[in-house]
Order: C-alpha cells, then structure tokens, then sequence
C-alpha cells in the first residue's frame, strides 16, 4: 500500500517562501514510470495542479507558477518538496501530494492534504 504524507508549516507571511515535504512509503519515487506531483485547492475553488518531479528526477511545472515554483527530493529519505515562492494570499489552499502514473494527471495515490494560509 503506497501512503504519502505532507508536512510542512501551516501558516506562511506574505512574500515568504511556501516549503512543503510529502514522504512516501510503500514505493520508491524513483519507480520508473511514476511522477510524484503537488496540487492545490484554494477555498470554495477547484483543484489546481502545480507541478511534478518524476522518477528519473525531471520536473514540470504549470505554466502560471513556474515562475514561482521549485521541486526537488531526497531519495534517501523518499521524499519530494515543494517550494513556492513570493507568496500572497491567493496561495491559501489546501495543498496534496499526488502519485501520477501516467505523467498526464491520472492519480492513484494522494495524501491527506495539508492546510496552508498565507497571512501576516
């Protein structure tokens, strides 16, 4: 059974940089062909993807955060972080960490999700 987890601080001041981790288990993130994303749902709103770093360690983002946007992971630990930058409140969403297995958006596996409001 493959779990993934999100971590990371639940409040973040305006202009600051968002970071989160998803840890996984159950599966290695370097399992070929699988893309370990990040999505968000800002209150009353859809789902918005963001990005993926994919087994071989390549990463995509969505082209309205890219500027903003920085994946990265940590094989020893099983690990993939999400740092968003220059924050404003509109980044207020509840973020999840995702297994993608297609690489075109079709998930599998996602964790619980994690709150993250973006306040002074």
């Amino acid at each position: 059974q493959v779990q993934l987890q999100e971590s990371g601080p639940g409040l973040v001041k305006p202009s600051q940089t968002l970071s989160l981790t998803c840890t996984v288990s159950g599966d290695s993130i370097t399992t070929n062909y699988y893309y370990w994303s990040w999505i968000r749902q800002p209150p009353g709103k859809g789902l918005e993807w963001i990005g993926y770093i994919g087994y071989s360690g390549s990463t995509y983002y969505s082209p309205s955060l890219k500027s903003r946007t920085s994946m990265s992971r940590d094989t020893s630990k099983n690990q993939f972080t999400l740092q968003l930058t220059s924050v404003t409140p509109e980044d207020t969403a509840v973020y999840y960490c995702a297994r993608d297995f297609t690489g075109l958006g079709y998930y599998d596996y996602w964790g619980q999700g994690t709150q993250v409001t973006v306040s002074s």
